[in-house]
């Protein structure tokens, strides 16, 4: 079918009240964002709705795009006809041959805004109705919960003709809810604590630790590359490389073996929340799960937390594991999640870190450190790559076969 608009409904914005028109332009921005390689479009934001016009662009690829634009809550791909019923019955019969089976049942739903034309609602409800009555027999009328429904909406400029109705992906317009960053490993957990902030309309910025030669260019690309499934979701997204190796290796010479993973930890925290103050971030967010691991546990929250005043937020903080990895699957960062390649969160783990860290002796180890000194010179260090959804970083099988070669 050759589709000539796509019509946006929105989500939550509908609950914004005065704070609507502010809701209704960064989703505007992030739409125009996601379809930027379709130059032909024209985005049309309304109080309702949001038009696409399409001008000749593909339908489809406009709309898997859209799919991941959060913020939506439902979009219809429709037809634009003259306000002519011989052309709009042609149009209808055509769209319904196309997209509706035989045997299926289906109702008429017009609105019209355009309040001068010749047939109200029920008239044009009740004339297409008939209509396809004469032409489509095979289908049945059915008012409550039919398979499909042919929405009408008669503009003044034209009428427009759709039949199906497009979950969005929900959620509120990336930015709306202001700038945090994320502290992005190499695993399973942090991607997906970043697509439910994403949702709730958080602006991302990955922090990433890596220590060569400890870690392998690899294990930062696949790093990068995590960053690409969730940039969609965003139009593009800052990734922030923090070389952590003299760090850790200071930590490995000075802290003892039980409390080496907090105290990196703790490091990890003070530069991500240095990073944030730098950057406009005003929260942190992380991957942590409830007991999942050592650092993971209350206890060892608090010894870790007591280095910043940011808020912490932990979207998969109560989630089982088996939770975690059907949304990473969902999202497509599952396969690349599990690629053996170690991040700096891996090396140097003691065999047996403490899972309840007595917090003064923590601070004690700590200061045995430079730590002023340590964290300037990794935020000098700092590469900042801003990263797209095309962007490739890693040929995941070739990059597999040359780590174990």
């Amino acid at each position: 079918m050759n589709y000539t608009e796509i019509m946006v409904r929105y989500g939550e914005l509908s609950t914004k009240g005065k704070n609507r028109q502010a809701f209704i332009s960064r989703l505007h921005g992030n739409v125009t964002k996601a379809l930027h390689e379709f130059p032909d479009l024209t985005i049309r934001p309304k109080r309702d709705r949001l038009h696409i016009e399409l001008n000749g662009e593909d339908a489809k690829a406009v709309m898997v795009r859209l799919s991941k634009v959060f913020g939506i809550q439902t979009y219809s791909p429709s037809v634009k006809v003259e306000k002519d019923m011989d052309q709009v019955h042609e149009a209808v019969l055509a769209l319904m041959n196309e997209s509706v089976p035989q045997g299926a049942s289906y109702k008429v739903n017009t609105r019209r805004a355009d309040h001068t034309f010749a047939l109200d609602t029920n008239q044009m409800n009740l004339n297409l109705g008939d209509f396809l009555v004469d032409h489509r027999p095979d289908l049945k009328v059915q008012m409550h919960h039919p398979d499909y429904t042919l929405r009408v909406e008669v503009r003044r400029d034209a009428i427009y003709l759709s039949t199906q109705t497009i979950q969005g992906a929900l959620g509120m317009p990336v930015g709306t809810a202001g700038k945090a960053m994320l502290m992005l490993s190499g695993g399973i957990d942090s991607p997906v604590a970043g697509y439910y902030a994403l949702k709730r309309g958080v602006d991302l910025e990955m922090v990433h630790f890596f220590s060569p030669p400890y870690t392998s260019d690899s294990a930062l690309n696949k790093a990068k590359q995590l960053t690409t499934k969730l940039a969609p979701y965003a139009g593009y997204i800052k990734f922030i490389q923090v070389p952590f190796t003299e760090i850790q290796e200071t930590i490995k010479a000075t802290v003892p073996e039980g409390y080496l993973m907090t105290v990196q930890r703790r490091l990890m925290l003070r530069l991500t929340e240095a990073l944030a103050k730098q950057r406009g971030g005003l929260a942190i967010v992380n991957g942590e799960s409830i007991g999942q691991v050592a650092s993971q546990t209350l206890e060892s929250m608090v010894a870790i937390n007591d280095v910043t005043n940011m808020p912490i937020i932990r979207p998969v903080a109560t989630m089982d594991k088996t939770e975690i990895i059907k949304v990473a699957q969902d999202i497509d960062t599952y396969d690349l999640s599990i690629m053996p390649f170690e991040d700096c969160c891996t090396i140097f783990a003691p065999p047996s870190p403490k899972t309840k860290p007595n917090l003064d002796k923590t601070r004690y180890y700590e200061s045995k450190l430079d730590v002023e000194g340590l964290m300037q010179r990794a935020l000098d260090g700092v590469k900042i790559t801003e990263i797209k959804s095309s962007d490739e970083f890693m040929n995941q099988n070739q990059d597999m076969i040359s780590e174990l070669l």
